[in-house]
């Protein structure tokens, strides 16, 4: 049987996959494993329950899941504080903020309406590792707890959930935005209400786009998935950057003043070099997936900057930060994690520190972002195969081998299962375009012929 958590909590197609009974049951499962931490137990010496943090993105399935939820942690004598919808770090910050036993956030980050999914956070609102996840699995076919009479927890509205997180967020900023014009693109999700407020609470002057979230338009068209929406507003109203959030805002990519991408990579770099003139960066030292850009890896060289490589998930990143306590890592995709300010990747966090790093030194986001050179690189997933044979496979290896010759110290080769889509990725990346689409697609079509289901 797969297992049922993946790189980013549980996913899947909202009422078939991801049903009312699973999200019941999964909250029941949770509220015994995590219900009887050190702290839920000093509640109940105090003839108190444990408390979690409830919070949800604005897709429509979120309002049952949300609901099936909390009807499983309060039927477990666990109350609940209901923060209706905001961000997944926001969610976070507040588990931490309150000292909350743990907390559980509905949303499936930059997938599709469609799609919806369950994120538990510990207490410190942090991610569960996996043998936590494991643990609540097994759960799910065990006897759960059944409260009565005053034992039984109690669902209450967290009345200034958002409050906290934007005063949070204020706070964290080293530099006010006075001057500079910004365009959001919230992505018709989470961050449509938070991060508008926040930014002209900053100083900046905010043009929004993405903000008017309906339960089915989130991620559609918008967001740091479609960039081109945002890249055309910015040139349209003469913006000096464009912030681009996911579904739920754990995410940030930008645009420069000229349309161009600025992605999660030189996001890191931009980050990582201030950070490091100004004494912030733990041992000089920035985390990263081993999907980061080569160009990434050579500037961090050039800079004095030295990087610890993971598994792509943010939850690996931060497994490696706090390992380490380091204080900056991420992802190309635009997790960015600064552990100073969050426990885990928080878009707004990141877009306002962007934008603060532009007013501290006076530079524009291309001046910033060409800190570092980006290597071309193509991804191609491949769908129908099996995932589970990649590294087992002597043609492929030998397919992949061949290409690792041809580059040389010029490129490099990545074949990794997705952690949330039945498919396989390659990634290449070489000194040329050409090089890099060739060698990807010749990588695939094996993939596609060996591996096939």
């Amino acid at each position: 049987m797969p297992r049922l958590f993946g790189t980013d909590g549980v996913r899947g197609l909202a009422n078939k996959d991801l049903t009312a009974d699973l999200a019941l049951g999964l909250a029941q499962a949770t509220a015994v494993v995590l219900g009887q931490g050190r702290s839920a137990e000093a509640r109940r010496a105090a003839g108190k329950r444990p408390v979690a943090v409830l919070a949800r993105d604005p897709r429509v399935s979120g309002e049952f899941l949300a609901a099936a939820v909390a009807a499983g942690l309060a039927s477990s004598g666990v109350d609940v504080l209901d923060a209706g919808v905001i961000p997944t770090p926001a969610a976070a910050f507040l588990i931490a903020d309150i000292d909350a036993d743990f907390g559980v956030m509905i949303s499936a980050s930059h997938n599709p309406a469609p799609d919806n999914g369950i994120k538990i956070f510990a207490r410190g609102g942090t991610k569960l590792p996996d043998a936590v996840e494991e643990r609540i699995e097994a759960t799910l076919n065990e006897t759960k707890w059944a409260p009565t009479g005053a034992d039984v927890g109690r669902i209450r509205r967290f009345a200034d959930a958002e409050d906290r997180y934007v005063l949070h967020l204020l706070g964290s900023l080293p530099h006010r935005l006075d001057g500079i014009h910004v365009v959001l693109d919230c992505a018709h999700g989470a961050a449509a209400g938070v991060s508008p407020e926040v930014f002209r609470d900053a100083g900046a002057r905010v043009t929004v786009i993405g903000n008017d979230p309906d339960g089915m338009n989130i991620n559609d068209g918008v967001g740091s998935t479609h960039l081109d929406l945002l890249a055309k507003a910015v040139l349209e109203h003469g913006a000096d950057i464009g912030i681009a959030h996911d579904g739920d805002a754990d995410r940030c990519l930008a645009v420069d003043a000229n349309g161009k991408v600025i992605d999660g990579d030189q996001i890191m770099a931009i980050l990582a070099v201030s950070m490091k003139e100004r004494g912030h960066l733990t041992d000089d030292t920035l985390v990263a997936t081993v999907m980061s850009n080569l160009g990434l890896r050579i500037a961090m060289e050039d800079h004095g900057i030295s990087m610890v490589n993971t598994k792509v998930g943010d939850r690996y990143v931060l497994e490696a930060m706090d390992g380490g306590r380091f204080a900056l890592g991420g992802e190309q995709s635009g997790h960015v994690i600064m552990s100073e300010f969050a426990t885990t990747g928080d878009g707004i966090l990141t877009g306002l520190h962007l934008v603060s790093e532009m007013a501290r030194t006076g530079k524009t986001a291309a001046e910033l972002a060409s800190v570092m050179t980006v290597y071309p690189q193509i991804l191609v997933n491949v769908r129908g195969v099996d995932r589970e044979a990649i590294h087992k496979d002597e043609v492929l290896a030998e397919a992949v081998r061949s290409a690792e010759t041809e580059l040389g110290e010029t490129g490099r080769v990545l074949l990794r299962p997705s952690g949330t889509e039945q498919l396989v990725r390659v990634m290449v990346e070489a000194a040329d375009q050409t090089t890099a689409d060739r060698l990807a697609h010749r990588i695939a079509d094996v993939v596609r012929v060996q591996l096939a289901v």
